[in-house]
């Protein structure tokens, strides 16, 4: 989504679900610019900006855990990141409670981002058709070849796969996951199998049922905190078990 989206969106009531044009929305996913970041005791506030709208992104600090401390350090104002999280109220303020939070390190990601918000409103409004209306990967291409030498909005130029929906080559068949690597398109394959509930998938069954066995679990677990970082899965009721983002 994109920040104006997230303003744009109501509730009926204090613990009813956010809304968009009559569509329920769990965690949302937004890439932009750290404006300014307020470290506290308790949380650490990002402002966020995206071009069409600033956002707090806030983190609750779990200051007993230093994996904790470890995945949130790097942020740096004026870079730009990728804001996974659900959306909340405090008085009268919104803002995302960040689950995770991490730096785009790929230039081309803002674009990306882009188009998936639009690939997505128009998914919602519209519908899932086979055929979608354009080629994100086509796009990107476009702009890689046009503009690499112009792009210097984001720090660094990792190539790093992220959470984007794109044709798959030479089918008609839309594979939004067609661009990840062996073992994380088993995995999100794998929970998309699974009958939806809110305890999601244990990892141990993920396990079993893209390996074999348990036996490969630091693999695995590389590749779930992969496909958190890039917004495509998330943890529910323990950090054992995971869904599918919406």
């Amino acid at each position: 989504m994109t920040v104006a989206q997230v303003l744009r969106a109501s509730q009926a009531h204090a613990d009813a679900e956010w809304t968009i044009d009559d569509t329920e929305i769990g965690q949302v996913t937004l890439v932009g610019q750290v404006v300014t970041i307020q470290s506290q005791s308790t949380n650490c506030v990002y402002w966020v900006d995206d071009g069409t709208g600033r956002i707090e992104a806030r983190h609750w600090v779990d200051s007993t855990s230093e994996e904790d401390s470890g995945k949130w350090s790097g942020i740096e104002e004026s870079m730009y990141v990728r804001v996974t999280g659900t959306l909340k109220t405090f008085g009268s303020k919104r803002y995302i409670n960040a689950t995770h939070i991490r730096v785009a390190t790929d230039p081309h990601e803002v674009y990306f981002h882009i188009l998936e918000a639009i690939y997505v409103t128009l998914m919602v409004d519209r519908g899932l058709v086979r055929r979608p209306p354009f080629s994100s990967l086509r796009i990107l291409k476009q702009i890689q070849s046009s503009s690499r030498s112009n792009m210097s909005i984001a720090p660094g130029s990792g190539g790093g796969a992220s959470a984007y929906a794109s044709p798959q080559a030479g089918s008609g068949v839309q594979d939004q996951y067609f661009h990840l690597p062996p073992l994380q398109q088993k995995i999100v394959r794998f929970i998309s199998t699974q009958p939806r509930s809110e305890e999601g998938i244990h990892v141990s069954s993920i396990a079993r049922a893209v390996t074999g066995s348990i036996g490969d679990a630091e693999k695995i677990n590389d590749a779930l905190d992969k496909l958190m970082d890039d917004g495509l899965v998330y943890t529910t009721i323990d950090d054992s078990h995971f869904n599918l983002s919406a």
